[in-house]
């Protein structure tokens, strides 16, 4: 089961509270070692100070130490103390810290606001707060404001427990009481479970990586190797750091929360699936393009497009010659790519794309009956497909005018039937990107195979790509999981 244990300098620090057996003083659990070995243990470190080499600093040591979940980490205390890390790249932090103070704040130079386990009294600033908070994971943290021309963060500095007044005490009460609710609802059996997954889905994503046939097979496979494969969502954020590692079966992009989950996971020394540098990789097309072509893999014919140049799409289009293909740098599932017969449709396609994206993709128009997509685990083949063009269109996917996506057909094949050429381009692609879970999407004609795009976060539903491997495919993956694991627990590099 799962023990939480909360760490107070001194037992006054606790004093306008309930007495608990969960509140420890710093100096008890520095001498003797909390939990047991078939427990899992949570500590919130609320010592005065996390000064380097004092008390509340070697709390968080040896928590970190003796294999407990500790909050505020180490990694967290020092990066408290870098203010180069203040410069937080908050949206309309000058705006919004206008409109929040007194008459527009015009008399105001400075201020702070108290930030308790990611919230803060004021609604205005709610999502600064919470952003701050995932930045630096602390129970209690003041945020100073100052102001020459424009607002920016002053400084992050935690604060001890015994700083608040009574209203303050309040509110730390309230909102330990629901973190602590989120953070620890769960127990684990770690007597059933050597290792825990964190499954990040949305329940509500229109066309998830994975269907919810999948998402069972992977839970399956998990426990037969001794894996709880807990799905998570975007707020469950908090709790991350509790699990072994992190497998990302949400369509990813490198400006919403999964890379966020991701690059937070790599920072806990977690296993990811998807890695933040794979999603960085694989997510711009641009990028992949670049990167595909220094390795001398081959592609289609592609020129680079700028919004500010239009000249250079006629001089494009005499180079690729129509139709031709336009694609924002970062679509999926086949949106925001358009197929262009003239010069009059490349203009207007144009146009829109570049609503954007600053630049765009123009690449050569090359047509199969289906794509070929190659799995690939830690740089090996996992499984193959052929993904066919939708009826009557030139793409996999037919994004309809109402927002509805009709699909075509697929074969799955023992990736031994594949061509050898495709699944040998394929694992050269994969290669350049990382040692990741990944679909290579590829096309072939004649003899000849060229890479369409590395998708870092790929589809593996029930019924297509398990076809051939059945269990199997989600065992593989799983077992992959369970080895990195291992290596991380003895210090064995992958």
């Amino acid at each position: 089961m799962t023990r939480l244990v909360i760490v107070v300098e001194k037992a006054s620090d606790w004093s306008a509270y309930y007495p608990s057996v969960d509140v420890i003083s710093a100096m008890d659990y520095l001498r003797e070692p909390v939990g047991v070995d078939d427990e899992r243990t949570h500590v919130i470190n609320l010592c005065r100070s996390y000064k380097y080499l004092g008390t509340g600093y070697y709390v968080s040591l040896l928590a970190e130490a003796r294999g407990h979940k500790v909050m505020p980490s180490v990694r967290t205390i020092n990066d408290l103390r870098r203010r180069s890390l203040y410069g937080l790249d908050i949206e309309d932090l000058n705006s919004k810290l206008t409109h929040f103070l007194p008459a527009g704040g015009r008399d105001t130079t400075d201020f702070g606001i108290l930030v308790y386990f990611g919230e803060t009294a004021y609604p205005a600033l709610q999502d600064l707060a919470r952003q701050v908070f995932e930045m630096f994971p602390c129970p209690l943290l003041r945020i100073e404001f100052e102001r020459e021309r424009v607002w920016q963060v002053a400084s992050i500095k935690p604060v001890g427990l015994h700083t608040l007044d009574d209203a303050q005490e309040d509110a730390f009460a309230a909102e330990l009481d629901r973190f602590s609710r989120k953070l620890w609802r769960k127990p684990r059996t770690r007597k059933l479970y050597r290792y825990d997954i964190a499954m990040l889905v949305d329940p509500n994503e229109a066309m998830p990586p994975s269907n919810r046939k999948a998402l069972k097979s992977f839970i399956a496979a998990g426990k037969e190797l001794g894996i709880e494969v807990d799905p998570i969502g975007k707020n469950d954020y908090p709790r991350l750091a509790e699990y072994d590692g992190l497998f990302i079966r949400e369509t990813t992009a490198s400006d919403n929360h999964t890379y966020r989950f991701a690059h937070r996971a790599e920072k806990e020394g977690m296993v990811v699936i998807d890695d933040p540098a794979s999603i960085l990789r694989c997510t711009n097309k641009i990028f992949l393009n670049d990167l595909m072509v220094s390795r001398k893999l081959a592609v289609p014919r592609t020129e680079i497009l700028y919004r500010d140049n239009a000249k250079g799409w006629k001089e494009t289009a005499e180079k690729l010659g129509f139709p031709l293909v336009l694609k924002i740098p970062d679509g999926s599932f086949s949106r925001g790519v358009v197929k262009v017969e003239n010069a009059g449709a490349l203009e207007r396609a144009a146009g829109e794309l570049f609503s954007h994206s600053a630049l765009l993709l123009a690449q050569e128009f090359v047509y199969t009956e289906f794509d070929w997509r190659i799995g690939v685990l830690n740089r090996e083949p996992l499984y193959a497909c052929k993904y066919y063009m939708s009826r009557g269109h030139w793409q996999i996917y037919n994004h309809g005018a109402k927002g509805t996506a009709k699909s075509g057909g697929f074969e799955t094949v023992p990736v031994r039937d594949a061509p050898a050429e495709v699944v040998k381009l394929a694992l050269k692609a994969t290669q350049a990107v990382g040692d990741g879970l990944y679909g290579v999407d590829l096309k072939q004609v004649g003899n000849k195979a060229v890479v369409i795009e590395v998708n870092d976060n790929p589809s593996i539903d029930a019924g297509v790509e398990d076809a051939y491997l059945g269990v199997d495919l989600y065992r593989r993956i799983m077992q992959e999981f369970l080895r990195r694991m291992e290596h991380k627990r003895l210090g064995i590099g992958r």
